[in-house]
This record gives structure tokens, C-alpha cells and sequence, in this order.
């Protein structure tokens, strides 16, 4: 798959999102060191601790069905979800607490994983590792140390 297809199901799965007190929809897409491909979307709630970004529903979906281990990549796509095609022309990155759960599925994987950032029209792309998004990181690797 291409980084333009991942991006593409990423900006699709951002038309599912809920996102009715930000009207900001996130997308992401998850590809396997084997080539599948899951989607996710961010879920509000008017409790705003029990939204779901679309990284975590994305990585939850991988988990089920090939495990975190095998992601090989992850695109990222965010904006105005409120049309019939995603809009915006800001590049969408990670938030801290999903690049800590992106993180934790690089060191289970051992891959410093590639992530794709796009605006929400697919006009602008950013592309960065999981180590540059987030260096110095704390996570499973660090825990075992300690066993």
C-alpha cells in the first residue's frame, strides 16, 4: 500500500468519527508488517475523559486483529469532518498520550514505527518516527529493566 492509500483510509475513517463538541475528526489508519489494514476514529463525549482518539481505537482494532507487535506503519489525518470529504489544511499529529500508546507498540514490535501526519484535505504531509515524536520515552522496555 502506498503512503498516499494509507493516508486516504485514514482521512476516510475520519468521516466516522464523533466529534460533535470539537467538530475536529481524527482518522487512523494501521498497517501490518503483512500488509492489513485497520482503521479508527476519535469518539466524544460530553465527559470529555471518556473520548476516544483515533489512534487508541486504531491500535485496540490492531491489537484484535494482529497484534501491536506487528505494526509496521500508522497514518494520521484531522480536520473538518462535517462535509462530505474531510477538510482542513493543518497536519494532524499524534496527541502525547497517543504517542505514548504508539510508543509502547514500537518497543513491543521492535521497530521504530513510521507515522504519516496529514491535513485533513491531503494537501500537506508530514513524515516522522515514533522515536522523533516522542524521544526519550518510557515504556515497556524501561519496566523490564527492572525485573
Amino acid at each position: 500500500m502506498t503512503d498516499q492509500e494509507l493516508i486516504e483510509r485514514a482521512r476516510d475513517a475520519a468521516l466516522r468519527a464523533y466529534a460533535p463538541y470539537s467538530a475536529f475528526s481524527v482518522g487512523c489508519a494501521i498497517e501490518s508488517v503483512d500488509g492489513e489494514v485497520v482503521t479508527g476514529a476519535n469518539m466524544e463525549n460530553a465527559c470529555y475523559r471518556l473520548g476516544v482518539c483515533a489512534e487508541q481505537s486504531a491500535l485496540t482494532a490492531a491489537q484484535h486483529i494482529f497484534g501491536l507487535d506487528k505494526v509496521a506503519r500508522i497514518a494520521v489525518a484531522g480536520g473538518d469532518g462535517s462535509g462530505a470529504e474531510l477538510s482542513g489544511d493543518v497536519v494532524c499529529t499524534p496527541c502525547g498520550g497517543c504517542r505514548q500508546a504508539i510508543l509502547e507498540a514500537a518497543q513491543l514490535s521492535g521497530r521504530d514505527i513510521a507515522i504519516l501526519c496529514a491535513s485533513g484535505d491531503g494537501s500537506a504531509l508530514e513524515r516522522h518516527t515514533i522515536g522523533e515524536l516522542i524521544p526519550f520515552g518510557f515504556g515497556t522496555v524501561n519496566l523490564l529493566e527492572i525485573k
